[in-house]
């Protein structure tokens, strides 16, 4: 079975993060790709409170794709979200014989060295990475190749949305579903 992740913090989940999904699935023919809220981010600063309702949303998100699966593995951990830890379950919980695809954006690729224990996560995971417009380029992507780090830049349909412009009020990037779920729980009220 051809299994691709993609954890995040959702904070909240937009049409972005769910065309960068049908694009992986379509491009790779996966199989499935397994959605993963982080409970608590390791370098974000996120309300606990926000748990839940960015495990929801990711829920209601997704639910129209039947490859398309919600893991509440970080979420149930009701700790600090390491990606290396989740990698390894995921790896045993599906008998992942392979490195695991993992889908990103270039912030967080950008960052994968300041992430824990990054020298084993660097031999379990193929990234598959997401530049954002105006992203970090070339310089980033010619040194982790050379340290050994596995992973392909998609070029994909450039989607302007960031989880940040949705919580100010700048940018209407969610769902019809995402906003009315903001709104009826009174999210991201500045």
């Amino acid at each position: 079975m051809a299994i691709c992740i993609f954890p995040g913090t959702f904070n909240p989940i937009h049409e972005g993060h769910v065309k960068m999904a049908e694009f992986a699935l379509k491009k790779y023919n996966f199989d499935k790709i397994i959605f993963i809220p982080a409970y608590l981010p390791p370098h974000k600063e996120i309300e606990k409170s926000l748990a839940e309702h960015r495990f929801n949303m990711v829920k209601l998100a997704i639910s129209k794709n039947p490859k398309f699966e919600l893991s509440d593995i970080e979420y149930k951990s009701e700790g600090k979200s390491y990606s290396l830890i989740t990698v390894r379950k995921i790896i045993e919980q599906y008998d992942i014989r392979t490195r695991l695809n993992f889908i990103i954006g270039t912030d967080a690729f950008a960052k994968l060295e300041t992430w824990y224990h990054p020298e084993e996560l660097k031999k379990l995971v193929h990234f598959i990475v997401f530049p954002r417009l105006g992203d970090y380029g070339e310089n980033i992507y010619n040194e982790y190749r050379e340290k050994g780090w596995h992973f392909e830049v998609v070029p994909s349909e450039y989607i302007n949305i960031s989880s940040t412009e949705i919580r100010n009020g700048i940018h209407n990037g969610e769902s019809k579903e995402i906003k009315e779920y903001i709104e009826n729980n009174g999210l991201y009220k500045n």
